[in-house]
């Protein structure tokens, strides 16, 4: 396809790059990305990924905008408040970008849905706020062949990481299990800065981005730390393989997504 004078008025910065150029701008338009969750992190994520002109986004939330919300998750408004995530964040990703065809799922991922959900789409962010969700959207993506990008983050610390099928580890590879039920305080009870969802959801976004252009290295195999009170990045290089991973291991023992209990639980590794 060629790109319309608007277009390329629109994405003049991108075609300049020579990594991009028109030919990357073609595959932005052409891809399809799956937001879950329309939180701290899916809110710039979405968000900068509308404006770059991937063409197809699905955002994933069951919930409604609260008051609370407005310090970090950017995509709502106050006029917002009672309306569903999904709509909101609709309503501006396509006031931001015309070009993009948003698709709106309200409704809880579970294991009953998430090989559907997943299915249509090239490239999926994790923004869920609980563990149980978590493991749930790597399993499925492992088994699915899809690649994703983990993230959370609480207080002023955020985390990533990028799985890619078959060059390098999954979440479950990292972390193993879910953590015990109220072993880990939630962003309600700790706090989380703002702009936190911003850094790091931002960076799931470029991390997209690059995996639809075919661009430079991707977070396969390493987990990015933040840490924003000392302005600290670190890179930590996880292993290439893990054998007795239970879903992508040697012989793995999960075969089907699994539904853990769910439990409020957004800390390091989460986000809402």
């Amino acid at each position: 396809m060629a790109l319309s004078n608007e277009q390329i008025e629109r994405y003049s910065r991108h075609i300049i790059l020579k990594e991009v150029g028109a030919k990357g701008q073609k595959k932005l338009l052409n891809a399809k990305v799956l937001i879950i969750g329309a939180g701290g992190l899916g809110a710039p994520a979405a968000m900068y990924l509308a404006a770059a002109g991937v063409g197809t986004i699905g955002i994933v939330d069951a919930d409604e905008v609260d008051l609370s919300n407005l310090q970090r998750q950017i995509i709502h408004t106050t006029q917002d408040v009672g309306k569903a995530k999904v709509q909101s964040a609709k309503e501006t990703m396509n006031a931001l970008n015309p070009d993009v065809t948003v698709h709106t799922y309200r409704e809880f991922v579970d294991s009953s849905n998430i090989m559907e959900l997943i299915e249509p789409y090239d490239f999926i962010i994790d923004g869920t706020d609980n563990f149980p969700a978590k493991f749930l959207i790597n399993d499925a993506c492992v088994l699915a062949k899809k690649p994703f990008s983990h993230a959370g983050i609480i207080r002023f610390q955020g985390q990533l990481m990028t799985y890619v099928p078959g060059k390098g580890p999954c979440y479950r590879c990292v972390f193993e299990n879910p953590p015990p039920k109220d072993s880990v305080p939630t962003c309600k009870q700790a706090g989380v800065i703002g702009a936190m969802g911003g850094v790091i959801g931002s960076l799931q976004a470029m991390e997209a981005v690059k995996y639809i252009i075919g661009k430079g290295e991707l977070l396969t195999g390493s987990l990015l730390t933040y840490d924003a009170l000392t302005m600290t990045f670190r890179k930590i290089k996880l292993p290439q393989h893990v054998a007795n991973c239970a879903v992508c291991g040697d012989h793995p023992t999960i075969l089907k997504p699994i539904d853990y209990e769910q439990a409020e639980c957004d800390g390091l590794g989460l986000t809402d």
